[in-house]
């Protein structure tokens, strides 16, 4: 598979994403926003960054099942 470096890289930034809302739902803590600080361009890169890694990750359903490989 060509893009799996580009897979497993949005599958890691994706789960970051989802761990940090995860404490904001349990803790009210976002973790991005203690770290580099409200709204700053890093922070708001790093959102984009976990947006458009789901968004990414979206195109999976279409390769789910057309996998090449052969499985044993």
């Amino acid at each position: 598979m060509a893009n799996r470096g580009l897979d497993y890289t949005a599958l890691v930034i994706a789960v970051i994403g989802a761990v940090n809302w995860g404490l904001i739902g349990i803790f009210r803590l976002d973790l991005v926003k203690w770290i580099f600080g409200d709204m700053t361009w890093i922070s708001r890169l790093i959102y984009v960054l976990v947006g458009l890694s789901g968004l990414y990750l979206l195109s999976f359903f279409g390769r789910v099942g057309s996998s090449d490989e052969v499985h044993a």
